[in-house]
Order: structure tokens, then sequence, then C-alpha cells
């Protein structure tokens, strides 16, 4: 081989190495996703939460995509310096879907009430998150454990 073939091999190596240590994980999509959510939520950035949810979007409750943005419009206009303290707790990846099992508490402000909206001091409300993954970006489609939320609001009402 030729050195110009050699150096060439190298680089090529060097490339594919390098691709290969920085291209993000499924699962470090996921908690960006999450991260991004977090902060478009305590924002008020109605926009750039949805742009999280996928359209097809279906709880165990029912609720829809359009009924989510509704919902999270009039909490928006109705609290202000909102909070979420979460942990992700597990993301499993299989193809095109996902799991992810979150432990969060969200506190926010209505009127001059402070509390816990989501879960409270001592425990977490867990929740599990569904994405699926379309053309490299992952969007939410389903969210369970939102039914223990409505019973452990304090002073927030």
């Amino acid at each position: 081989m030729s050195k110009r073939s050699t150096i060439g091999l190298l680089l090529m190596v060097a490339a594919i190495g390098t691709l290969w240590f920085l291209w993000p994980t499924d699962e470090s999509r996921i908690r960006k996703l999450f991260k991004e959510g977090a902060k478009a939520v305590e924002s008020r950035d109605l926009d750039g939460v949805m742009a999280k949810v996928a359209f097809n979007y279906r709880d165990e409750h029912g609720m829809t995509y359009l009924y989510l943005k509704e919902v999270l419009k009039r909490e928006f206009q109705r609290l202000s310096d909102i909070s979420i303290e979460y942990e992700v707790l597990n993301v499993r990846v299989a193809e095109n879907t996902a799991t992810a099992e979150l432990d969060m508490r969200v506190i926010a402000t209505s009127g001059s009430d402070t509390g816990y909206i989501i879960g409270d001091v001592r425990t977490p409300l867990r929740l599990r998150f569904t994405l699926e993954k379309e053309r490299a970006k992952w969007q939410l489609i389903s969210t369970e454990g939102l039914e223990e939320s409505y019973g452990t609001r304090t002073s927030v009402r």
C-alpha cells in the first residue's frame, strides 16, 4: 500500500470512529427531549411543549393532542413560576418505540398560592411515557400515571 492509501484509510477509520462516538444515542435524544420539554413548560412555551408531542397522542384517560394543547394553554394562563423537578429512572428503546419512566414534581403559583401540582415533598409522581421515533425525532405518544396527580394537588387549585 502506498503512503497516500494508508493515510486515506486511517482518515476514513478516524472519521467513522468519531461519528460512532459522537453520534447521539436514542436514549440521549430521549433524555434531551425531556430536558427541553421541562424548560418549555417552565417558560410556558406552548409551541415548544407541543413540538415534543406526536399528533397521534392519546393517553389512558382519552386525552388527545388537541385536548392536551387546550389544557396546557389554559393552565399556562392560570399558573406562573412553574418549576419542574424530575429524574429519568429508566429508558427502554426498541426499534421505533421507547418507554421512559420518570419521577416528577411540579411546583407552580396561582394568584398568591404556591404549591405542588404534581407529586409532593416526600413522594414524586411516577410517570411512564411512551415515545415513537419518526425520522430520527422522538415524540410522546402516550402518558401513564397522571390520574394520581389529580389527588396530590396541595395549595394550588
